[in-house]
């Protein structure tokens, strides 16, 4: 697995914040996320673009932005990213303007994203956002969920099983660590995280 950044360092000036939620794969972090929208459905979602096959329940522009291979190495060239990445096989990356166009509007930013490109985010902005890392009640639960997904075949679960292990090593480098036990828990707790943050920059939560 590679990651690599953009040519053009991101200005995430403005009274928004950007909030990053990462954590090993199988962790829930989709669901977690659902349930925090649910409960602050004034956050701004970041959508990422990927060259990864659309799948039959998805949505472009809702899961991702599905873009070919193409494209997505212009908008590299461009400096279009705020991030990028290879991740088996396929490319994932964040674009700059749409996330600095939502923090410059006041919106709180929640980016979705793997341990590696968290990892090139904070690089790039580092106290300019909140960085929390969902963790599994147990490493034998991280691994039943991978199963469960459906989506892997052997060898590719085997890679899962094994990254999400390197993953986990990560989880101190973050300003926070939630354990997704309940989602709907897990998704509290961090919305508890952010109003913490929003009361000390003297922000408001945005109305309608």
């Amino acid at each position: 697995m590679t990651s690599e950044s953009g040519h053009v360092t991101p200005m995430l000036a403005g009274p928004g914040r950007l909030i990053v939620i990462t954590g090993p794969s199988g962790v829930g972090k989709d669901t977690v996320i659902r349930e925090l929208f649910r409960l602050d459905p004034s956050l701004h979602y970041s959508v990422s673009f990927t060259t990864r096959p659309q799948r039959p329940a998805e949505r472009n522009g809702v899961a991702y932005w599905f873009v070919d291979e193409s494209r997505f190495k212009e908008m590299i060239e461009r400096g279009e990213f705020l991030e990028w990445s290879t991740v088996y096989g396929h490319l994932y990356g964040r674009s700059v303007e749409q996330v600095g166009a939502a923090v410059a509007r006041g919106e709180d930013v929640v980016i979705k994203i793997d341990v590696q490109g968290a990892a090139k985010i904070r690089e790039r902005v580092g106290s300019d956002a909140i960085f929390v890392f969902l963790l599994p009640p147990s490493r034998d639960i991280l691994d039943r969920r991978l199963m469960e997904r459906g989506t892997e075949d052997s060898t590719s679960l085997g890679a899962r099983r094994a990254e999400a292990a390197a993953e986990l090593a990560e989880k101190d480098k973050y300003d926070h660590q939630v354990v997704n036990d309940e989602a709907p828990r897990a998704a509290s707790e961090i919305l508890r995280i952010i109003e913490a943050d929003r009361a000390g920059r003297g922000a408001k939560r945005p109305r309608g």
